[in-house]
């Protein structure tokens, strides 16, 4: 698995970096002053935060996993976004390579 996270001294951190690592998880770091390289994926852990996490209590990883799999699902194919001209995720990414 891979996270993309920030260059905050938190995520950067050894210690942060060692709990990754014995998870399994290999942290991906965006450029130096280039805080628009990873806007889409900061918007996108935001809603999901809001529209799942924050509105349940999980029981074990297991359930937490599974939530996050559901959003993830209905995000890109079920959740029409302006931006992508009242389209989903699945359905704009088939345009563009039509």
């Amino acid at each position: 698995m891979c996270v993309k996270v920030s260059q905050g001294f938190q995520y950067t951190s050894q210690a942060y970096n060692t709990r990754l690592e014995a998870f399994g998880v290999k942290g991906s770091h965006s450029r130096k002053a280039t805080c628009l390289d990873n806007a889409c994926i900061e918007s996108f852990f935001s809603h999901l935060k809001t529209e799942k996490l924050y509105l349940n209590q999980f029981k074990s990883g297991k359930a937490i996993r599974q939530a996050v799999e559901e959003y993830i699902y209905e995000y890109n194919y079920h959740r029409f976004q302006a931006k992508l001209k009242q389209r989903v995720p699945i359905e704009y990414r088939c345009a563009l390579a039509a």
